[in-house]
C-alpha cells in the first residue's frame, strides 16, 4: 500500500513522461483490476498513434472522452497475459481531472494465477524517456517495476 502511495506522489510530481499502472487480483475471484494513470495531453496524443484518422483537436473536443476508444486504447497498448493465456480488459470507469488520465479496467482471468507477462507501450512510441511505473500485486506477491521503450515486457513467477 505504501509503494502505490508513493508511486502516486511520483507521478504528481515528476516530469510528464511516466505512466503508474497497478495491477491487482481480486482476490478469491477470477478477474484483476488495473487502474492506469498518466498525462491526458500525453494520452491524446498516444491515442492518435493507434487512429491515425482521429485529429488531435477532435480529440480534445471530447467531453467525455468515449469510453470504447479508451477501451481499445488500453487493450493495444497494455498486454496482460496471466498462466500464458492473454487477457482482454473492459472499461470500468474513466476520470480525467488536473490534466490527468485515470482509467479503471477489469480483466477476467483464473483464481489461482502461477505466473504473469506485462507488457506495457504507454507512450513508449512518443519518448524515449518514458517510464511506465507498474505495480503487480497477487495474493501476498507484490513487486514494482519500471517499464521503458527498451524494456517493454517482464514476466513474473508468482509462486
Amino acid at each position: 500500500m505504501l509503494k502505490a502511495l508513493i508511486l502516486q506522489i511520483l507521478v504528481a510530481a515528476t516530469p510528464i513522461h511516466l505512466s503508474m499502472t497497478s495491477i491487482e487480483h481480486v482476490p478469491d475471484s477470477d478477474s484483476l483490476k488495473v487502474m492506469i494513470r498518466m498525462n491526458y495531453d500525453l494520452f491524446l496524443r498516444d491515442y492518435q498513434t493507434i487512429d491515425d484518422d482521429r485529429d488531435l483537436h477532435l480529440l480534445y473536443s471530447y467531453n467525455p472522452f468515449p469510453a470504447d476508444y479508451a477501451n481499445n486504447y488500453i487493450n493495444s497498448k497494455l498486454f496482460i497475459h496471466l498462466n500464458n493465456k492473454r487477457l482482454t480488459g473492459k472499461l470500468l470507469s474513466m476520470d480525467i481531472k488536473d490534466s490527468e488520465i485515470s482509467i479503471k479496467m477489469l480483466y477476467y482471468s483464473v483464481k489461482k494465477p502461477k505466473n504473469i507477462t506485462v507488457r506495457n507501450t504507454i507512450l513508449t512510441g512518443l519518448y524515449s524517456d518514458q517510464v511506465n511505473l507498474t505495480i503487480i500485486k497477487v495474493n501476498d506477491f507484490e513487486k514494482g517495476i519500471r517499464l521503458t521503450p527498451e524494456q517493454k515486457e517482464v514476466k513474473v513467477k508468482l509462486n
